[in-house]
């Protein structure tokens, strides 16, 4: 039986998440969280087995934090959250550590069966996604989009600035000085051929880069 920890910052998404898989049979128990420090006193409190925790995490990105909670947590299994199905986000998931990464809109029966085979030891990635990987590896896929040179970090500032929140306001976020936020926005708007905040906003929108 696999003990089950959500950690993603939109409420209604767990709650709908807990619906989905409080009748899966190999499911024994769902805790849940809306922050880091939600979710690490919730493993702290109880054993947990799989993690499903969101890319998009308020004031860091979940990509960031797979590292420290396995460094801490050395069995538990991590499976990604995400609304992008672009690859490179999967490469970096599973680069970072964790062992599964799956679409927020997926199927409730592939949710339950990628959550059955990470606690089983394997790695689990969408099909999608999974195709995907394959045509970059065989030569098959497009040039990179613009956003897809982007770093981790440029990634997680850029759906800052898209999310309306000032320089000063990640700056203090992400616990770091306002000129290298500021740095990172410049390269990431040359990286991506864009010339200001609206035409970023634009772009993140038009490509599905934002909730």
């Amino acid at each position: 039986m696999t003990r089950l920890l959500i950690i993603d910052d939109h409420a209604m998404f767990r709650a709908g998440l807990r619906k989905v898989l409080q009748d899966a049979p190999e499911i024994s128990a769902i805790a849940e969280a809306g922050d880091w420090h939600g979710g690490m006193a919730c493993l702290e409190a109880q054993p947990i087995d799989v993690l499903l925790l969101d890319i998009n995490m308020p004031g860091c990105s979940g990509l960031d934090l797979i590292a420290p909670i396995l460094e801490r947590f050395k069995s538990l299994r991590i499976i990604m959250l995400s609304m992008y199905s672009e690859p490179q986000y999967a490469v970096r998931a599973l680069r970072n550590g964790a062992h599964g990464y799956v679409a927020k809109d997926m199927e409730a029966v592939d949710l339950i069966a990628a959550i059955r085979i990470v606690s089983r030891g394997r790695q689990f990635v969408a099909p999608s996604i999974t195709r995907a990987l394959m045509d970059t590896a065989q030569g098959l896929a497009p040039d990179p989009r613009p956003h897809e040179r982007l770093s981790s970090r440029e990634s997680e500032i850029l759906r800052m600035i898209v999310g309306g929140e000032s320089l000063t306001a990640i700056a203090e976020r992400l616990a770091i000085n306002v000129k290298t936020v500021s740095t990172y926005r410049r390269r990431l708007l040359e990286k991506m051929a864009l010339g200001s905040n609206a035409q970023l906003v634009q772009y993140a929108v038009h490509h599905r880069l934002v909730d």
